[in-house]
């Protein structure tokens, strides 16, 4: 079933079309020792989650798991520093001067979803690569769909680029805040040239 939501790219509001998750938001396994904050970008507001250990995920507005009690950021822990520090580099990617993010990731996911997410990380900033030629990267190029769900669970959006696979054929295709961001997404990685529908 899809919905219709206005989205903020850019200073403009374009309206776009999502479909729902056919699974849940990405998973925040153990909640001890998280913490949280949010932060605008040119893409939406953005929520941020650390463990001590990483960076647990980027999520996108209506995302948050309902009902999931992690404390804002505050304190001076370490989830607290690496929480400041993602904001930092985002804001730098956004404002163009970041192309590559430097920050300890601790993910929750399988054995196959953490090989696909390691992949998405080696994917140059600008540029772009199918779901097929992952799974090939991967040992499989018969596993183009189970690489397409695995990116679908990526809980470190932007900072883990699952952005930058798209379909055979280029089109862009699935993406958990809609394609409009993920078209402005690549569209600012390759210096602007972007439209919005």
């Amino acid at each position: 079933m899809a919905f219709v939501r206005v989205a903020p790219l850019m200073g403009k509001l374009v309206k776009e079309t999502l479909m729902h998750r056919t699974a849940s938001p990405p998973s925040l396994g153990n909640l001890a020792g998280l913490e949280r904050t949010s932060m605008p970008s040119p893409v939406g507001e953005l929520v941020l989650v650390a463990s001590p250990r990483g960076m647990r995920a980027v999520m996108w507005p209506g995302e948050w798991p309902v009902g999931t009690d992690v404390p804002h950021a505050g304190g001076s822990g370490r989830a607290a520093a690496i929480l400041a520090e993602a904001v930092l580099q985002l804001d730098e990617y956004f404002a163009g001067t970041r192309r590559e993010f430097d920050l300890p990731l601790d993910p929750v996911g399988t054995e196959f979803q953490q090989a696909a997410w390691a992949e998405l990380r080696k994917i140059p900033f600008g540029e772009t690569i199918s779901y097929g030629e992952q799974a090939r990267r991967l040992g499989d190029s018969n596993k183009s769909r189970a690489v397409g769900a695995a990116n679908g669970r990526n809980p470190l959006s932007i900072v883990v680029p699952c952005h930058r696979v798209v379909g055979a054929n280029g089109e862009l295709t699935g993406f958990a805040a809609g394609l409009d961001a993920k078209e402005w997404l690549l569209g600012h990685e390759r210096g602007g040239q972007m439209r919005l529908v």
